[in-house]
C-alpha cells in the first residue's frame, strides 16, 4: 500500500511539474545591425532588413538591395518564399515580387485593375495567389498574378484591422477590439478569440502567439489556455521576430538570437 501511495504521489508531481515546464530559452548570438527594420531570417542563412526604405538581404559575404523611390516607402514584406519575395508599397497601391537575387519579376498596380481595389492589407498565398484585403468594400480577395484576376472570396469585416499575418493558405487578423480571425482560401472565417492588450504581436499558428507589453515578451497558447513569460536579457528593444523556434530581438545596436524549445 505505501509502495503504491508513493508511486501514486511521484505521478501525480511529474504530471504538475510537465504542466508548469516553461520552454527553454538559449542565448545563440548577437549582430552589429545599423537599419530602419529588421525583418527576419529565411532558411538559408539570410536576414532581410529595411534602411533609408532600401530593401536589403544580408549574409556573412553578400549583401543584395533593391530599392524604388518612385513607390514611396516599403509598408509590408512577405518572405515566406524566399525564392518569391512580395513588398507591398500601400501609399501606391502596388505589389512588387522580387526572386531570390532581388530582381524584379511582378509588378502590380491595384489601381489598374477592373475590379476597384484599395489593397491595405497583403500576403503570399498558395496556387500563385496573393492575399488582398480591399478596403474598398471591406472584404478579403485573392490575387492571381500570373493571370491578372482577382476574386472576393469573403463577407465585408465588421471591424478595422489592427494587426494581420498570413501564410499560404490562411490570412489571420486582429481587429481593433481585439478579436483574433482567420479566412481560409475559400472565404471561410472563423473566431479564433480575444487576444491581450500588446505593443507588437506575431501569430505563430492558429494555437500560438507572442506578444509584448511594456517590453515583456508573452508566449500564449490558447489551446492549453496558458500564458508564459519569455525570459530574456534584454530590458528595451524595438522589435522581435520569431520563427522556427528563433527568437530576434532587435535594439537599437543590433540582434540578438534566442533558441526557443518550447516544452
Amino acid at each position: 500500500m505505501k509502495k503504491l501511495m508513493l508511486f501514486l504521489f511521484i505521478a501525480s508531481f511529474s504530471v504538475v511539474f510537465s504542466q508548469t515546464q516553461n520552454p527553454t530559452v538559449v542565448k545563440m548570438d548577437s549582430i552589429r545591425f545599423d537599419g530602419d527594420d529588421f525583418l527576419g531570417y529565411d532558411s538559408f542563412g539570410f536576414y532581410y532588413t529595411i534602411k533609408n526604405n532600401v530593401f536589403s538581404k544580408v549574409n556573412k559575404s553578400e549583401t543584395l538591395e533593391y530599392k524604388n523611390i518612385s513607390l514611396g516607402k516599403i509598408t509590408k514584406v512577405d518572405l515566406q518564399n524566399p525564392l518569391n519575395i512580395v513588398l507591398f508599397y500601400e501609399n501606391f497601391n502596388t505589389v512588387v515580387t522580387l526572386d531570390n537575387q532581388l530582381n524584379e519579376t511582378q509588378k502590380v498596380n491595384f489601381s489598374e485593375n477592373p475590379i476597384p481595389i484599395v489593397a491595405t492589407g497583403i500576403g503570399i498565398a498558395s496556387q500563385n495567389q496573393l492575399w488582398v484585403y480591399n478596403s474598398m468594400n471591406q472584404q478579403l480577395g485573392l490575387y492571381d498574378y500570373l493571370s491578372a484576376t482577382y476574386k472576393t472570396i469573403s463577407v465585408p469585416f465588421t471591424e478595422t484591422i489592427k494587426y494581420y499575418y498570413s501564410d499560404f493558405n490562411l490570412f489571420y487578423w486582429i481587429d481593433n477590439k481585439n478579436n483574433w480571425h482567420t479566412c481560409d482560401l475559400f472565404g471561410k472565417i472563423k473566431s479564433k478569440g480575444t487576444i491581450p492588450d500588446f505593443d507588437s504581436i506575431i501569430i505563430i499558428n492558429e494555437k500560438q502567439f507572442m506578444y509584448s507589453k511594456n517590453a515583456i515578451l508573452i508566449l500564449q497558447d490558447i489551446e492549453k489556455d496558458k500564458k508564459t513569460e519569455i525570459e530574456i536579457s534584454e530590458k528595451t528593444f524595438k522589435k522581435f521576430y520569431y520563427k522556427d523556434q528563433i527568437l530576434s530581438i532587435f535594439t537599437s545596436t543590433g540582434i540578438t538570437n534566442y533558441k526557443i524549445t518550447i516544452p
